[in-house]
C-alpha cells in the first residue's frame, strides 16, 4: 500500500468515526491555491476543517505533530477560500479539529487551532 493509499484509508477510518457520532460530512479532499483541506463537515451548525494525520505505528512520530503554524496557515486560508466559493456566512461558527490515527488508534482534537 502506497503513502497515498494509506492517507485515504486513515480519512475512510476518520469518516467513520465522524459519522458514528452524528457529524455529516460534507467534502473530502477540498483542493484550492491556497491548499487542501482533508474534511469538511457539520457539527449541529458549526462547520468543521478536519485535518487527518496517519502514522503505521504508535511508535512512529505522533500524528498530531504534523499539523505545525504553517499548516494551520494553509489549512485556514484555505477554509476561507471554501466558504467563500460556497457562499457560507461569515457569521457560521467554524472549528478547526485534528484527527491522527497511529496504528489503530484514534485520537480527535476538537478546536485544535484558531483562526
Amino acid at each position: 500500500m502506497n503513502n497515498r493509499d494509506k492517507g485515504s484509508a486513515g480519512e475512510e477510518m476518520a469518516c467513520r468515526f465522524l459519522e458514528e457520532r452524528g457529524i455529516r460530512i460534507l467534502e473530502r479532499n477540498f483542493r484550492c491555491r491556497a491548499g487542501e483541506i482533508d474534511l469538511i463537515a457539520m457539527d449541529g451548525n458549526v462547520l468543521v476543517f478536519a485535518e487527518v494525520k496517519y502514522r503505521r505505528s504508535p511508535e512512529e512520530r505522533f500524528a498530531l505533530e504534523a499539523v505545525n503554524a504553517a499548516k494551520q496557515r494553509r489549512i485556514t486560508r484555505s477554509a476561507l477560500v471554501y466558504m467563500m466559493l460556497r457562499g457560507v456566512s461569515s457569521q457560521t461558527p467554524c472549528r478547526f479539529d485534528v484527527i491522527g490515527i497511529a496504528g489503530r488508534k484514534l485520537f480527535h482534537i476538537k478546536d485544535a487551532f484558531g483562526i
